[in-house]
């Protein structure tokens, strides 16, 4: 088998407050980059990092991402991050009423997304070979005050996924309803759930 061009790991699936996940984060190996997106307190990556990227500049853990992230000479921000062989986009998606981001990953012709809130499912996520999404709520979606987003639920997104093309759909913000979802032995239709500390090799396109 080959050697995978690249490692992913989930630092945490949970969404905020979450009586049972550490907070949802990916880290992002490939070669002797290594990239955190998102986490915070119980999520963080240990060794060093190349960079710190976060999915919305103002989310309720930033503060606690700018400590752990400058404890390492590193500031968490949106943004890109590109080196040979990687890149890494941000780009926009609906969920509440100031810029937030999901980020496009690309690796050697392989495509993966980290998409863990939104309202919409992003267009811009079609076709990936690899999605972490969201699913703070189960069955029914979870609306702000004042009509300015919110979190679509996972049988929403497992069923926007599965039509748009995605290969393999992890969902890994995982909200209240959907871990008593999880208890009650439900699953989606597409997708699987995440676990906190799940690895995935991504391997060359054959």
């Amino acid at each position: 088998m080959p050697r995978p061009m690249a490692r992913l790991t989930l630092l945490g699936v949970g969404a905020m407050r979450s009586p049972r996940y550490a907070p949802a984060g990916l880290l992002v190996e490939h070669g002797r980059k290594r990239i955190a997106i998102d986490g915070g307190p119980g999520a963080e990556p240990a060794g060093e990092l190349s960079a710190w990227l976060v999915s919305d500049a103002r989310g309720e853990l930033m503060r606690e991402l700018r400590v752990l992230g400058r404890a390492r000479g590193l500031e968490p921000r949106v943004g890109p991050f590109v080196s040979r062989g990687l890149a890494i986009e941000p780009l926009p998606v609906r969920h509440t009423s100031h810029p937030t981001y999901g980020y496009r990953i690309e690796i050697g012709g392989r495509v993966v997304v980290w998409a863990p809130e939104f309202f919409e499912f992003p267009a811009w996520a079609a076709g990936a070979d690899l999605m972490f999404a969201e699913a703070a709520g189960y069955d029914r979606p979870i609306r702000f005050a004042g009509g300015v987003g919110g979190h679509a639920p996972a049988l929403e997104v497992a069923r926007d996924a599965s039509q748009s093309g995605v290969g393999t759909l992890v969902f890994a913000h995982l909200g209240r309803s959907t871990i008593r979802a999880i208890d009650a032995g439900k699953t989606p239709p597409f997708g699987v759930f995440g676990h906190d500390g799940d690895v995935f090799l991504l391997r060359r396109p054959s």
